[in-house]
């Protein structure tokens, strides 16, 4: 089998109620982008963030984590469009990735694309309750086509980003039109615990996703899990021949002692090793998806 990819997502919208080693700042995340490289990440997903763990999308903000994270290892770059955080102006979301797209010393590797539309409500198990029920992340077709297609323009991989089947349809429409290249780089995106609008992160919700997976594109794909131990499907994901995406970014590993990204990366890594699959570098990663 290929070898396996791993990314990082060290942090997304995380606070430090839960775990403590959400990295914020840039010295942060660029400390914890060498870490998780060296445990055999090769692709770091960062959200920039304020010192109070508030969400940031400036260019300057994010070229300031690019740079001190590539100056201390060759880890891939995959920053963030703002899910959101900055829905204000869905169009206005992908400016951030063409300006940093000028430097050469801040162009992002691979950008994500969320290729569909969807509810982030949660629900109390324990109390049959609902909150959050006006929470929509909007990412109407108009605006994903603008996205795939100012990232062709500029060179730069999407990161096709499919919550259920719906969104890996639309996916492979914009494969078909010519928008994103072949091979095409899915995350299929699983959640757990309070998110109920992807499929759950169960090896039964992995293979809904994995039926439905382009037969006639050449892709990758890689899983993760907003909201659940993904670590629990790593040895599932290496024997089908996927990717892993796992990090503190999408749960805090309570249940492991509130571990640090670098130790979740370590603790896949053996998992995949274990299933036979070797650990991709950087510079693997940039062949097997023609970067």
């Amino acid at each position: 089998m290929q070898k396996m990819i791993i990314e990082a997502r060290v942090n997304e919208y995380a606070m430090r109620d839960r775990n403590p080693h959400v990295p914020w700042t840039a010295d942060e995340i660029a400390e914890t982008a060498a870490r998780c490289r060296e445990a055999g990440a090769s692709i770091l997903h960062f959200h920039a963030r304020a010192p109070d763990g508030a969400p940031l999308h400036t260019v300057e903000e994010n070229a300031d984590v690019i740079r001190k994270v590539r100056a201390k290892c060759d880890i891939l770059i995959l920053p963030t469009l703002g899910f959101i955080a900055s829905d204000d102006d869905p169009h206005g979301r992908m400016d951030c990735m063409m300006e940093l797209a000028k430097d050469p010393a801040t162009r992002p590797d691979i950008v994500p694309v969320d290729t569909g539309t969807a509810n982030l409500e949660s629900y109390d198990a324990a109390t049959r309750t609902f909150s959050h029920t006006d929470r929509v992340y909007k990412n109407r077709t108009d605006v994903v086509i603008s996205y795939v297609e100012r990232l062709k323009a500029a060179h730069i991989k999407p990161k096709l980003v499919c919550w259920s089947v719906g969104f890996m349809r639309r996916a492979e429409a914009l494969i078909d039109m010519g928008l994103a290249a072949e091979p095409a780089y899915f995350l299929l995106n699983m959640t757990d615990a309070p998110f109920i609008t992807g499929h759950p992160g169960t090896v039964d919700g992995l293979e809904a996703h994995l039926r439905f997976l382009p037969s006639r594109a050449r892709h990758y794909w890689t899983a993760n899990i907003v909201g659940g131990n993904l670590l629990d499907l790593c040895d599932t994901v290496a024997r089908r021949g996927g990717n892993i995406a796992p990090g503190i970014g999408d749960f805090p590993y309570v249940e492991l002692g509130c571990p640090r990204n670098e130790e979740v990366i370590h603790r896949a890594a053996q998992i995949a090793r274990a299933a036979g699959r070797e650990i991709a570098s950087p510079q693997d990663v940039r062949e097997m998806l023609e970067l």
